[in-house]
């Protein structure tokens, strides 16, 4: 019995297979359609889309092109394909702006740059690209049920982007290019005012100031470690009651001011 069940299915699978495989050689537009809707439905898009890439053209300017081409779009959404998946949503919503699937054909153009976005430590076009494409997302659909989740996303990609900024500077301190890191921990604190990495910049620049004054020829060094205690004064300002780096943040303070002291004298 088990044996009979199992050649019967084997014979239904091969029929199957036979008919799709006819019908992809076939010029039966309709039929084809038809078929290319169901297998979508049934979620076996990859059938589906051998399907519809034969009569997309076929289907141009005719009524049921707008939900196909939504199909289509969203067909590589499902199957990975977020380069291809993007840029035909994309291409969606110039094409049918008063389509009722054109709100979610934005945002999922939008996610699709969103699952492009790589880790942090790699090149961030793609990105950029996402949160501004989500940012339009929420300008143009303020009252989207989607609005919560595209606001979601904007915030973990800049994260990503700030991390990013964060890291650049931190390795400049980590390879002793004490100017460099100085500078880049400047152009994070201020491209990112509210970013989590904020007050670690802040103490950080404040260590690279005071390396860059100790390792400095002397006629230098008293200078730049009153630059150093500046950039303390300035963490401090807002960061006074910040207990997570405070034991860090008053050793960097003595020695600044032993340093300082050390060449008070010297010069006296």
């Amino acid at each position: 019995m088990r044996t009979s069940l199992l050649l019967l299915f084997s014979a239904l699978m091969l029929s199957s297979c036979g008919e799709y495989q006819k019908l992809l050689r076939s010029d039966d537009v309709g039929a084809k359609y038809t078929a290319a809707v169901d297998l979508y439905k049934e979620g076996k898009y990859k059938k589906s889309l051998k399907l519809m890439e034969q009569i997309v053209p076929a289907y141009r300017g005719k009524p049921q092109a707008e939900p196909l081409m939504y199909r289509y779009a969203n067909t590589f959404y499902e199957l990975g394909d977020f380069y291809l998946a993007g840029y035909q949503f994309e291409r969606f919503e110039t094409t049918y702006p008063k389509s009722d699937s054109v709100e979610v054909a934005a945002f999922k153009s939008a996610k699709s740059y969103y699952q492009l976005s790589p880790r942090y430590s790699l090149d961030q076009a793609d990105t950029q690209k996402a949160m501004d494409k989500l940012q339009s997302f929420l300008n143009k659909y303020p009252d989207s049920e989607r609005r919560q989740e595209a606001n979601e996303l904007v915030l973990e990609l800049r994260r990503k982007l700030e991390k990013k900024d964060y890291e650049v500077a931190k390795q400049f301190l980590r390879i002793s290019d004490y100017k460099a890191a100085i500078e880049a921990y400047e152009n994070f604190i201020a491209d990112h005012p509210g970013s989590i990495f904020r007050k670690n910049a802040f103490l950080e620049r404040t260590e690279a100031a005071y390396l860059l004054a100790i390792n400095s020829v002397p006629y230098k060094v008293q200078g730049r470690l009153k630059q150093a205690k500046i950039y303390y004064d300035n963490y401090l300002k807002y960061y006074k009651e910040d207990t997570e780096l405070k034991e860090d943040a008053d050793k960097l303070y003595e020695n600044i001011q032993q340093r300082l002291e050390s060449s008070e004298t010297a010069i006296n």
